[in-house]
């Protein structure tokens, strides 16, 4: 195992960062100077865009509860003693029907949302429990990524994602409010129709239909917003939600 060289640069956690949004979010805060640590179920990827990534990979599956308590204790240790900077909370899984279509409350198996609500609430929450102490240490940020799908019924997201996605909004106002006074600021976002390698059939048009600036957004504008909830430009601001999805929200 690698620990991170003792310099001054800052350090974020990242879970699914394999691809699209996540990916995103990794190049960001690796351009912008800071050591990344990521968390997926996923080997290292070569297509990553940091040279030394693959020593910085934490193998995890977020859907067991011993597995993110292990993740957390191996972050821990590579910390060495340093403080963490910023945990982002992107890692999300949407199960579709065997048509690819959204599932319904009643139509999802009670295992499915299970593990839906394993993934995309609880993991966020057992994280940020056991990775508080360097978060209070470096007078850190947690940004929860939750969905439009929290506050509105989508075409796409099944209701056990929308409902976990709603919970990760509830637990961000939470965490917010008890962790303030120790120093950590903990706020969302909320994308829309995000441009990324597995759009759902159909997406062109709820663009059209129900998005004022009738554009799909980039990875790379969540990305930047993300880095800015997790840098000190933005050391007031706690408990925020911010949507991403070039007004799609006020349709």
């Amino acid at each position: 195992m690698n620990s991170f060289e003792p310099t001054a640069k800052p350090i974020v956690a990242v879970t699914g960062a394999s691809r699209g949004i996540g990916h995103a979010i990794v190049k960001k805060f690796y351009d912008d100077g800071w050591d990344v640590l990521t968390l997926a179920r996923t080997p290292f990827s070569q297509v990553c865009p940091w040279a030394e990534g693959i020593v910085h990979h934490i193998e995890t599956d977020l859907s067991e509860e011993a597995s993110v308590r292990a993740a957390a204790m191996n972050l821990r240790e590579r910390l060495a003693g340093r403080g963490l900077d910023a945990l982002v909370n992107n890692a999300g899984i949407s199960p579709k029907d065997d048509t690819g279509g959204r599932l319904l409350a009643t139509q999802t198996e009670i295992e499915v949302f299970r593990k839906v609500e394993m993934v995309n609430l609880i993991a966020p929450l057992i994280l940020v429990r056991e990775l508080l102490d360097p978060l209070m240490q470096a007078g850190g940020a947690v940004v929860n990524v939750s969905s439009i799908a929290a506050t509105q019924v989508h075409p796409f997201a099944g209701a056990a994602y929308a409902i976990s996605k709603a919970g990760l909004s509830a637990l961000t106002r939470e965490l917010a409010h008890e962790l303030a006074a120790k120093g950590v600021r903990v706020n969302a976002v909320s994308p829309g129709e995000i441009e990324t390698s597995i759009l759902s059939p159909g997406t062109s048009e709820v663009v059209s239909r129900d998005v004022p600036m009738k554009r799909l957004g980039h990875p790379g504008e969540v990305a930047d917003v993300v880095a800015f909830l997790c840098s000190k430009k933005s050391s007031y601001v706690n408990g925020a939600e911010i949507p991403i999805n070039g007004g799609q929200h006020l349709a």
